[in-house]
């Protein structure tokens, strides 16, 4: 990383700290990504490096994953999903750590048959404990164009974006016992493959290779969050993400939050009494 760009996030007012590189930038996605799943058949650079596209075909699924690990901050990527009859395909953009005890943010996008809206599953892993699924519908045809779809993360809590419009909210509730990811880094992910077993309408209907390739599209490689190394403050940088105002939600994004989970949710964990018996008790927070 230069100089130059160096000085110009501190214009912004991160702080760097012993073991810390915080950083917001527009970059190539060579400058901050790896291939991971596939071939360079499967895993297409244009405009150098300022878009990808991920392939899948029966040859191969397709993924990258970020070379830096972060603690906190603020991740996005702008997507247009696989369109047309994408039943059984999954495109994931997520945040994961390495260790088996993991932790992990997702936004999983599950293809559908032409015409049908897409559905957006997000989940959220602390200390390897997930199964926190909610499920909604996108209002929009994220086939047609580029929409983001962005994780704001800091001690506090978790927030899902689509368009800057909170999806979802997760809560640190460690006062209620409950875990939170708070102390691994994790790298940023994101793969298209084959997920007919249980994507679409819960694996009745099955991918249909004869419509193949299925091709996701992806355009800004920028990461405005907290480069972990030996060390690192991360969780005391004040950075903007960490700032008091990102704690809870404002007024006009909780109506919209709102707004999504009454208009657009399909699917709740914390509703499913078939799984649950006992009403998980982050539930019980107001977000």
């Amino acid at each position: 990383m230069g100089v130059g760009i160096l000085l110009t996030v501190c214009i912004v007012g991160v702080v760097f700290g012993i073991g810390v590189q915080c950083f917001a930038q527009s970059v190539t996605f060579d400058q901050s990504y790896v291939i991971t799943g596939g071939t360079n058949d499967h895993v297409k650079i244009l405009d150098g490096g300022l878009t990808v596209q991920l392939v899948l075909d029966q040859a191969s699924a397709s993924g990258f994953e970020s070379k830096n690990k972060y603690l906190f901050g603020h991740i996005s990527m702008n997507i247009k999903l696989v369109p047309d009859d994408s039943a059984g395909t999954v495109t994931a953009f997520y945040m994961s750590s390495d260790s088996p005890n993991h932790d992990e943010l997702d936004f999983e996008f599950l293809g559908n048959s032409s015409g049908q809206p897409y559905i957006l599953q997000t989940n959220v892993f602390a200390n390897g404990i997930g199964d926190r699924e909610q499920r909604i519908y996108l209002w929009f045809d994220p086939t047609a164009n580029f929409y983001n779809y962005s994780i704001l993360w800091n001690p506090e809590q978790v927030i899902f974006q689509v368009d800057d419009i909170p999806v979802r909210v997760f809560k640190n509730n460690a006062a209620l016992g409950l875990a939170y990811p708070s102390s691994q880094a994790m790298r940023i992910y994101s793969s298209l493959w084959n997920g007919d077993s249980w994507a679409t309408r819960g694996g009745l209907q099955k991918l249909n290779w004869t419509h193949a390739p299925f091709i996701a599209t992806y355009e800004d490689f920028s990461v405005d969050a907290c480069q972990w190394s030996d060390g690192s403050v991360c969780a005391t940088s004040n950075g903007w993400w960490n700032q008091l105002n990102f704690h809870a939600l404002d007024s006009k994004s909780q109506s919209q939050l709102e707004w999504v989970q009454q208009n657009y949710m399909v699917y709740d964990y914390c509703t499913d009494t078939k799984r649950f018996s006992t009403t998980p008790p982050e539930c019980s927070q107001k977000n």
